[in-house]
């Protein structure tokens, strides 16, 4: 048998990591055992519908290296795979179910619902649809038909009994029958839900395996009694427990850690969050940590996912974001880390891909890069105390005097490169008795205003330019000065 797995998001906006894990799940899994993974998208509730949200869909799982092999853009034997151009399909399938006595018309108005669901609250009940329609014989629906009266058609769910499955990341599973509700499968409009056509689809594309949110649990045995009333082959159930950020809180939109673009615009690599999303929910059985999308393929394996909620800690992403672009080849991360170089540096003519070497190890994420080197196009504001250093042997008073032997040193070099100006200041140090440190964390302090930096003295010095690096080093001399 041919394993055939699907990702089938509805288009409603952008792409949520829980999505984006489970479609990853899916890929993985069909491509392990030599199978297919197909895309649909599901958009059969148009009023959550958002333009251009498909192409989201299409553009996150090509960029992640998610590729399908069949899907709405690229064709195959099940199509179409788009359920608003699938509509015909639907309503007689549902009316084999009603002949069956499965399912049946429901003519209640929605005022009517309304009152029924207050009523029942006011009893502080669950409201669940009584199956008023269901008592209707086959002329009083076949009038109403007639007559043009709005329905829609209903799953008759049995209310005794239990409805059972196995599912490979939670096992077997029991529901009291008189819990289902009377879901609704085609709508007043003629279109089905999503429950509905799911089932259907999922049997027509040939699917073998639904790997979904376990949200879907309690609603898995609604689905199999379609599969049972249809007569057909029931999928294998993998039901993927939820992402969230920590053991109380789901990711969110507002916290910017809900969408796989929140990550991507902050300056994560795509290969970093895909490495770091499959190991949330899962496990390779080893000690292994970093996957290419390949080595993921064949380590992959259903029985490893877990069935506790999957934290996504963002301290371990951003530690593996950091790895990832400590192995780039330097290049490619010049590429990557010059605009956001750009966004504070624009016209400073700074030797950019020397500024790279000195920030490719300490990089974790890119949109942290512009405030690591903003200070490098404006001297920015600092207290005299940063001058003092017991390992360094300074304090203000020696600062001073650092600073006023060194001054004459950096305005006779000549040739402004980083090894002139490390050898003659090296030299100049040596001469005067000084101690390295002395002179050289006063010089960073004082033409960097910072305590931490990328590079030392001299290759500030060097990115800076002569006359920056001087004029800098007149303020910060004169304000050492005023309040020594």
């Amino acid at each position: 048998m041919e394993v055939r797995t699907r990702f089938a998001p509805s288009p409603t906006g952008f792409m949520h990591l829980g999505g984006l894990r489970t479609a990853l799940y899916n890929y993985l899994y069909a491509k392990k055992m030599g199978g297919k993974f197909i895309l649909r998208i599901e958009d059969t509730d148009q009023e959550r519908f958002v333009e251009g949200a498909t192409e989201v869909v299409y553009n996150t799982l090509r960029d992640c290296g998610m590729v399908w092999d069949e899907g709405p853009d690229v064709g195959g034997d099940y199509g179409p795979y788009v359920q608003s151009d699938r509509k015909d399909i639907y309503l007689p399938y549902a009316r084999q179910l009603v002949e069956k006595g499965a399912a049946y018309y429901c003519f209640c108005t929605k005022e009517e619902l309304d009152e029924r669901r207050a009523a029942a609250e006011a009893r502080g009940e669950v409201f669940k649809y009584d199956k008023h329609c269901l008592n209707l014989t086959k002329e009083e629906v076949q009038a109403k038909l007639d007559a043009g009266l709005p329905y829609v058609i209903r799953l008759n769910a049995p209310t005794s009994g239990e409805t059972t499955y196995d599912d490979v990341v939670f096992g077997h599973l029991s529901f009291p029958n008189d819990t289902l509700d009377d879901m609704v499968l085609i709508k007043a409009d003629g279109m089905p839900t999503y429950n509905f056509a799911n089932v259907i689809d999922d049997h027509l594309m040939g699917i073998t395996h639904v790997m979904r949110g376990m949200e879907y649990l309690s609603s898995t045995p609604k689905y199999n009694l379609l599969y049972e009333a249809f007569g057909w082959e029931i999928p294998q159930y993998v039901h993927l427990t939820t992402v969230m950020r920590d053991a109380q809180h789901k990711l969110s939109k507002r916290d910017g850690d809900a969408y796989y673009s929140d990550f991507i615009e902050k300056g994560y690599l795509k290969e970093a969050l895909i490495n770091y999303l499959a190991l949330v929910g899962w496990n390779p059985g080893d000690d292994r940590e970093f996957f290419t999308m390949d080595e993921l393929v064949q380590a992959f394996d259903i029985k490893r996912l877990n069935n506790a909620p999957g934290i996504f800690d963002m301290d371990k992403l951003t530690w593996f974001n950091a790895e990832y672009i400590r192995k780039m080849p330097f290049d490619e991360y010049l590429k990557m880390v010059t605009p956001w170089f750009e966004q504070v540096l624009s016209g400073k003519n700074l030797d950019y891909r020397r500024l790279a070497e000195l920030m490719q190890s300490r990089t974790e994420v890119f949109n942290r890069v512009p405030d690591m080197v903003k200070f490098l196009a404006e001297m920015p504001e600092y207290d005299i105390g940063l001058y003092n250093n017991k390992k360094m042997k300074t304090n203000p008073e020696v600062a001073v005097e650092s600073l006023r032997m060194v001054k004459p040193v950096l305005e006779g070099i000549e040739d402004w490169s980083e090894n002139v100006i490390h050898d003659t200041v090296m030299a100049a140090i040596a001469e005067s008795g000084k101690k390295n440190g002395a002179v050289l964390w006063p010089l960073r302090i004082a033409i960097s205003g910072l305590n931490s930096t990328p590079g030392g003295a001299f290759e500030i010095a060097y990115l800076l330019g002569k006359d920056e690096t001087l004029r800098r080093l007149d303020v910060s001399y004169e304000k050492l000065c005023n309040n020594a």
